[in-house]
């Protein structure tokens, strides 16, 4: 059990029989009246938003989520299949479970997969990573840093803004949270 006064952004906690992530929080308290916290949760399984208030002191069943590192070695079907590091166990995810990451991932990736009562809720690739461009408009001379943006294709398929001097077959780091260019890799 976790009290709402040690509600934090990113801890877990289940209501109404699932999982919910703690996404931004509010400890309020009144002039006139007790105190609460006011919280925006989203669900892990669905990915829905919702805002709760809950009283201040008032407990809650704390989720208790078991990482594991996984390897992805490769795709059958429809189907992605993960190692397990440790165990050598393989795991079969399809792309509804994987989410909106599907998209940068690569084999040989080693990512987290995050279970709640031995169901995987999340998969959680690392913040950066980096793949070489496949296709994009040609760079022309003169493009500088500081100027625009161009769309660009990497090897996993995924679609990034990309500034104008990039060109095919080098390789880039991708913030994978925000789908955003960092900087060229050599």
């Amino acid at each position: 059990m976790i009290s709402s006064n040690d509600f934090r952004t990113g801890v877990s906690i289940e209501l109404d029989g699932s999982v919910w992530k703690v996404v931004e929080f509010l400890h309020v308290k009144p002039g006139k009246g007790s105190a609460f916290v006011r919280t925006k949760l989203k669900n892990a399984q669905t990915g829905s938003v919702i805002e709760k208030t809950f009283r201040a002191g008032e407990t809650v069943p704390q989720a208790t989520i078991e990482k594991s590192v996984m390897q992805h070695t490769y795709k059958e079907g429809e189907q992605f299949v993960f190692m397990d590091m440790e165990t050598y166990e393989e795991s079969r995810l399809n792309a509804n479970q994987i989410g909106d990451r599907v998209k940068y991932l690569k084999e040989g990736m080693e990512v987290s997969v995050v279970r709640w009562n031995e169901q995987i809720i999340e998969v959680e690739l690392p913040n950066s990573i980096v793949l070489e461009v496949t296709e994009t408009d040609p760079g022309v001379k003169g493009d500088t840093a500081t100027g625009g943006t161009k769309p660009a294709i990497v090897e996993t398929g995924a679609q990034v803004m990309v500034p104008l001097f990039i060109s095919i077959g080098e390789r880039i780091k991708i913030d994978t949270r925000n789908d955003s260019y960092l900087g060229r890799e050599t």
